[in-house]
């Protein structure tokens, strides 16, 4: 298929610009001078391919301000004295740039890439700053290669681009305007006259549920502890025979048992477990040994493990697996309500110890040391001592006399938790101004607050259908009341609240499990990068709707309209906010 010349792919561009975007348009300098072409050439020692040339000799580049026609994320076409400049610049820095071993031009394996910036590659476009640290190049440098467009990034490797030429470019550029596909992977609009780029992205509509696969797996079951095997060491011989000493390995000693520990005053453990959010189905007696077996196995698919008992008139539970929970304010929020709660953590080097009433962190709310690790076989002396002394503190300001080591064997409750909620910022989106490039500020100022609730309303709907975070009956029910006006059940422990938890740890499972994979190399797992990013992307949709329902639209606006997946949101949310 025959590739149209540059000056016919230029026509095209600037009549779709001039139809649809004339903002944009308006912003294409005249075209370049001749002679200047030539001068620059000669300022840099390189004969400008003939695309190039005919290129500026159709526009000489944009002028840089807001509004101006861009290739997607490689930024503005560059004019020639920006040319002239930002190849400089680049040279200069790649002259204080050792070169690594490469072989001679004429060597048939010689690499043009093997190089921080080649003396014969221009930067023909601005990047995303708008500045000469990135953009996309074009070598002029005479071989298989003269002519190639490639990318260049100032903290990576330049690459080749899969455009041959800037022929081949310019002629993507033109179809995308026409036809509205994407080029480089983003797609083109117009919108208030100007030219946009935007990502149109989907989801896997049914993501392999991490939970689900640990449905299928059993808790493991206490293994019977295993013997040490004594060891015979030859010592000596006596008339032909070996004399042989016993003796037994002795292990390394047990790293400090100081787990993170919330106390709670006047309840009992099972309404400890309750609000920590233990789940039903899970709860059980359990030995430290075998709740620490059961957070690190397939099982728990990565959910926080607690046990619970109870000291004098305080109930408590111990964090064996798990992200960490006890110093989140919103789990001391819930442990408080109606009473007081102190917590002892620790991790590394830090041990803090926090209380809250009723949900209040009280006026000496925290307390934390944090030591200097140091050798030997604790790392962290002072930050065992640490814990030691708040213990005793806890017992003197507050009658808690609790001992790690004397609940080790005693089997305890103990559950699986789907890990309660962050709070919502009452000011999320207060002082955010852009979103993509859109003028929310603006939005949110000019717009009634009846109309304006009703549009992102509408936004939120979207974003839920986008990201499937509408499958579930009780977010479909809350979606429909929202549009409605009406109050959505959000209080915790609620159908909606629940089912938002669960997402939330499924993402986090999900999420450890794609980690855990790079880690060891492994692709045969079956939850993927794919499922994590949908699970993700209901995560985010589930954020939106708390910030609607806790802190109204203006403040939930940003979330939804940031993380709409449709590229023509702007078009859509125009039509929302004309009823």
């Amino acid at each position: 298929m025959s590739i149209p010349a540059v000056e016919d792919s230029w026509g095209r561009i600037d009549a779709w610009l001039l139809r649809h975007a004339p903002v944009s348009h308006a912003l294409l300098r005249p075209p370049a001078m001749p002679a200047d072409i030539r001068a620059a050439e000669r300022a840099l020692g390189v004969r400008f391919h003939s695309d190039l040339v005919a290129s500026l000799s159709c526009h000489d580049g944009v002028e840089l301000q807001p509004g101006a026609p861009v290739l997607t994320h490689y930024g503005p076409l560059s004019c020639v004295a920006d040319i002239v400049k930002s190849t400089s610049f680049l040279r200069g820095i790649s002259a204080d740039v050792p070169d690594d071993d490469t072989l001679d031009e004429d060597d048939e394996d010689y690499d043009e890439l093997a190089t921080y910036w080649h003396h014969d590659w221009l930067l023909i476009t601005l990047g995303v700053g708008w500045q000469s640290s990135d953009g996309l190049f074009l070598s002029c440098h005479p071989g298989r290669n003269w002519g190639r467009l490639g990318r260049y990034f100032d903290e990576d490797t330049p690459s080749f681009t899969g455009w041959a030429s800037l022929r081949h470019a310019l002629a993507d550029l033109a179809d995308a305007l026409e036809s509205g596909r994407p080029f480089n992977g983003r797609t083109p609009l117009a919108y208030e006259g100007a030219l946009l780029w935007e990502d149109e992205t989907t989801t896997v509509p049914d993501p392999v549920s991490p939970l689900a696969l640990a449905a299928e797996s059993a808790e493991p079951e206490p293994e019977p502890p295993t013997p040490a095997e004594p060891v015979s060491v030859p010592v000596g011989r006596s008339n032909g025979a070996y004399l042989a000493m016993v003796r037994h390995r002795t292990p390394p000693p047990p790293p400090p048992n100081q787990p993170d520990v919330v106390f709670a005053e006047h309840l009992t453990p099972a309404e400890l477990l309750r609000r920590l959010g233990a789940i039903p189905d899970t709860v059980r007696p359990r030995t430290r040994a075998r709740t620490r077996q059961a957070a690190d196995s397939t099982w728990a698919a990565y959910r926080p493990m607690v046990r619970a008992g109870s000291v004098g008139g305080w109930a408590y539970a111990t964090q064996e697996g798990g992200a960490a929970q006890f110093t989140r304010p919103e789990v001391l929020g819930r442990v408080s309500a109606d009473t007081r709660a102190v917590a002892l953590t620790r991790r590394g080097p830090e041990v803090q110890v926090t209380v809250a009433e009723d949900g209040v962190p009280g006026p000496e709310g925290g307390r934390h040391v944090l030591s200097p690790r140091e050798g030997g076989g604790d790392s962290w002396p002072g930050s065992t001592a640490a814990y030691a002394r708040f213990l005793a503190e806890l017992e003197g300001e507050f009658g808690i006399t609790y001992r790690p080591d004397d609940d080790t064997d005693a089997e305890l409750t103990s559950a699986l938790l789907l890990p309660v909620l962050e709070d919502v910022d009452q000011a999320a989106g207060q002082y955010v101004g852009m979103v993509r490039d859109f003028d929310l500020a603006a939005l949110i100022e000019r717009t009634p607050p009846a109309r304006r609730r009703t549009a992102m309303a509408a936004q939120l709907g979207r974003l839920a259908a986008e990201t499937r975070f509408d499958v579930y009956d009780e977010v479909s029910d809350a979606l429909a009341r929202t549009a409605r006006g009406e109050t959505v059940d959000l209080t915790p422990d609620s159908l909606l609240d629940l089912r938002i938890r669960t997402l939330t740890t499924e993402a986090w499972a999900a999420r450890q499990r794609v980690s855990g994979q790079r880690a060891r190399r492994d692709d045969n797992d079956p939850v993927t990068q794919s499922d994590f990013s949908a699970w993700a992307l209901r995560v985010e949709a589930a954020r939106a709707l708390r910030e609607f329902v806790h802190a109204g639209a203006p403040a939930a606006a940003a979330t939804i309209l940031s993380r709409r997946m449709s590229a023509h949101w702007r078009t859509e949310l125009a039509a929302d906010l004309e009823g």
